[in-house]
């Protein structure tokens, strides 16, 4: 078509055209600077190379992925119980032991904001994107999760390296209290990392999540993109760590699955089960846990 198109002749005016009014300005297209030009091809190549291995698989898991309520069982008390980074700490891994259940119990409305440099032709894709994906999890959970056009709690932020300045000043805006190092983390995250969720709690509440800010690069073809919103708005509900050994699972960096599978939805219905509170130790919920995976609720 853009042959076709291109043959085709401009038809010639048949009147003189009108001169330009003076002042008039038109706006220029926007052009990504080196560095997000840089970065974009770097993605586009890193996605073809995954998905040339068979990874960022989109099925949700099959007949060779099979778990066991134990799998489950294990993978939750890791993914759940566990931090993936010190808190406070940026990008510094988490050598602590097990902390207390951490998850939402006000509602959660989330808003999708976008850089300067973001299309039109982005923005009718992840949109749309990140509010069926926020129905599913809602679904899933059985938690009160949607997206809101007034007060957000969850902010979904798509922008690029040429947006950085703005996306600082709106992650100040919307969370001062945020320590330096997790802040030059925004300001320089690297190339590493295609998108990260920051969570909050709250003085009185500190196992309560209250906020939540998940950046996501948009120099990321549109399958990576899915994946950050996939990753990052279920961690942002309270999963908040990776582990090796959890298959089929979006919790795990070995890029395999790009989207949130069965076993996924396991964890995040376990994670808001009713018996199972924020603070909560591991040792408090691991009986419980057994017992809401074996269908026994008179049991809990």
């Amino acid at each position: 078509m853009l042959v076709l198109s291109a043959c085709d002749r401009a038809p010639v005016p048949t009147s003189k055209p009108h001169a330009r009014p003076d002042g008039l300005v038109t706006e220029k297209p926007y052009e990504p600077s080196a560095r997000s030009a840089a970065l974009a091809r770097h993605y586009a190549r890193l996605q073809s190379h995954l998905l040339a291995q068979g990874l960022l698989r989109t099925g949700g898991g099959g007949v060779d992925t099979p778990y066991t309520e134990r799998d489950v069982a294990r993978n939750f008390e890791r993914i759940a119980f566990y931090d993936e980074y010190v808190r406070g700490g940026g990008l510094q891994a988490s050598r602590d032991g097990p902390d207390v259940l951490r998850k939402w119990v006000s509602p959660v409305r989330m808003s999708v904001e976008y850089g300067k440099s973001v299309s039109d032709e982005m923005k009718a894709a992840d949109g749309p994107a990140v509010e069926a994906y926020a129905a599913r999890l809602s679904r899933i959970t059985g938690h009160d999760i949607a997206l809101s056009d007034g007060a957000a709690n969850f902010h979904v932020i798509f922008s690029s390296e040429d947006d950085r300045a703005d996306t600082v000043a709106r992650v100040r805006e919307l969370a001062p209290e945020i320590g330096q190092a997790t802040m030059d983390l925004v300001e320089s995250p690297p190339r590493s990392i295609y998108c990260l969720v920051l969570t909050f709690v709250g003085a009185s509440q500190p196992h309560t999540i209250n906020k939540a800010i998940a950046l996501i690069r948009t120099e990321q073809p549109e399958l990576m993109r899915r994946s950050c919103i996939h990753e990052e708005l279920a961690q942002g509900l309270g999963l908040g760590n990776d582990s090796d050994t959890a298959r089929p699972s979006i919790f795990n960096d070995d890029e395999e699955f790009a989207l949130l599978t069965t076993h996924d939805e396991e964890l995040l219905r376990l994670l808001y089960h009713p018996n199972l509170t924020p603070g909560m130790t591991l040792e408090q919920a691991r009986p419980l846990i057994s017992r809401i995976l074996a269908g026994d609720p008179g049991q809990i």
